[in-house]
């Protein structure tokens, strides 16, 4: 159970990287435009997908209870 709610934490970090990789256009070096859009939406995505999954395991936990 704890693993599905430090899912949805590390979801969160990845949104957040990903916005300031957008925003900042660094990622350990700096990035042309295109790139750091490119890197930011996918970080975006995969935050979004991992909260997703993180969610929909709590919620069938709570049914098998």
């Amino acid at each position: 159970m704890m693993f599905n709610w430090l899912s949805v934490v590390t979801g969160l970090f990845y949104i957040v990287l990903g916005i300031v990789v957008i925003i900042y256009k660094f990622f350990f070096t700096i990035l042309e435009p295109a790139i750091a859009y490119a890197m930011g939406a996918v970080l975006i995505l995969y935050g979004i997908f991992r909260i997703y999954r993180a969610v929909s395991r709590i919620k069938d936990s709570g049914n098998e209870k």
